[in-house]
């Protein structure tokens, strides 16, 4: 017997400034009808796609009640979108909430010291994506390769990836 296909939302969002007011970022604000469409409240990661390109985002909350996607300012720059503007969205919860996308560097890394792949493993989601973003955002390729093997070391001594 087939599977009904996941609930697919789709609906148009105006890019806003917003998100944790520690980082200035850009936000979408995701009507009820399309988070309730997705999973409600149980949903937290869904893949979106954003004018035809689609992206893995967290389904975050907003104060009262409602969900928001926090788009990351290199995203908006490659998707060649500025606040104002309209956005085209469609969502899906995503159907491997924990993926994450290593770095080449980090994957490297990883694999050449059990101990911290181990450790990596066992962290949080979240806190893997985090990991993986702080070494894919370095611009210069010695600088992601330096931030792989400080992340690495510290996970194979047990301490905290982001803690020296």
């Amino acid at each position: 017997m087939n599977q009904a296909p996941p609930p697919v939302a789709a609906f148009r969002a105006v890019l806003e400034a917003g998100g944790p007011s520690f980082m200035p970022t850009q936000i979408l604000v995701v009507p009820e009808a399309a988070w309730q469409a997705v999973g409600g409240k149980a949903t937290k990661r869904v893949v979106a796609t954003l004018n035809g390109h689609p992206e893995r985002l967290g389904l975050l909350p907003l104060a009262g009640g409602g969900r928001y996607l926090m788009l990351r300012k290199d995203l908006c720059e490659h998707l060649g979108l500025a606040i104002g503007q309209e956005v085209e969205v469609h969502l899906v919860p995503d159907p491997d909430p924990d993926h994450v996308d290593l770095p080449a560097e980090l994957a490297e890394a990883l694999g050449a010291w059990p101990e911290a792949e181990a450790a990596f493993a066992r962290q949080s989601g979240a806190m893997r994506r985090a990991i993986a973003r702080k070494v894919a955002d370095a611009k210069r390729p010695e600088t992601r390769a330096r931030y792989a093997v400080e992340l690495t070391e510290r996970l194979a001594r047990g301490s905290h990836p982001f803690r020296a």
